[in-house]
């Protein structure tokens, strides 16, 4: 298995450890966030200097697209930090990403969010999924999609497909430093006529998101 393919390859190019905190800014009273730095421990890359950075804040309703031109209710904004070092090769590779989606429950978070800045362009626009519990060493984990889940089975073949907004596998690596903190807020109401695609209608494809929508409606 290729142990942190992609974003947590090395490369020469970067420095050792990340050195800035995440975002200062606060989020609206009510909104969900979350916030903080970390070191994490990976069992497949044991010895290596793996951090995150994150700054992720709600904000419902703020990305409307084709289908739903009303956005989501998890929607979000941010920024998430990857850094990781090898001292076995003394490599590095750094990246950042654009929050897009933020849920939460108790101490407990997924987010995911769109490399905007990496050192491989074929990395630039792909989304990543990230978990997160609160709490500093010993208490705090993160889980990132790119590790040890995202596969799927076409034809009898692994591949690896796109991540969705907000999916992410449970946070399965532990804090060794820093830590993140979680505040949790409920779904915000849903804004008259969601879920309804341009022409007031649901879609005819029955996908899992209108199916979802035309739930929520029903209730």
């Amino acid at each position: 298995m290729a142990v942190l393919a992609a974003l947590t390859g090395v490369t020469p190019a970067a420095s050792a450890a990340p050195s800035g905190a995440a975002e200062a800014s606060t989020a609206p009273a009510g909104l969900a966030r979350v916030s903080g730095q970390a070191r994490v421990f990976y069992v497949y890359s044991p010895r290596d200097d793996i951090r995150f950075s994150v700054d992720a804040k709600a904000a419902p309703f703020s990305r409307p697209v084709d289908g739903l031109p009303q956005g989501m209710p998890t929607d979000a904004r941010g920024t998430v930090t990857i850094s990781h070092w090898s001292p076995e090769k003394k490599q590095g590779r750094r990246a950042e990403a654009a929050v897009d989606c933020l849920a939460t429950g108790g101490d407990t978070a997924t987010l995911s969010a769109v490399v905007t800045k990496s050192e491989d362009p074929d990395e630039i626009g792909e989304r990543l999924g990230f978990s997160v519990k609160s709490g500093g060493p010993g208490k705090g984990r993160f889980g990132f999609s790119w590790a040890v889940s995202n596969v799927d089975v076409v034809d009898g073949k692994a591949v690896f497909p796109h991540v969705g907004t907000c999916m992410a596998p449970a946070p399965f690596a532990s804090v060794t430093k820093g830590g993140f903190k979680v505040r949790h807020a409920e779904l915000p109401p849903l804004p008259t006529g969601w879920g309804s695609g341009p022409t007031g209608a649901a879609p005819d494809d029955a996908s899992g998101l209108w199916r979802c929508a035309g739930t929520v409606r029903a209730v």
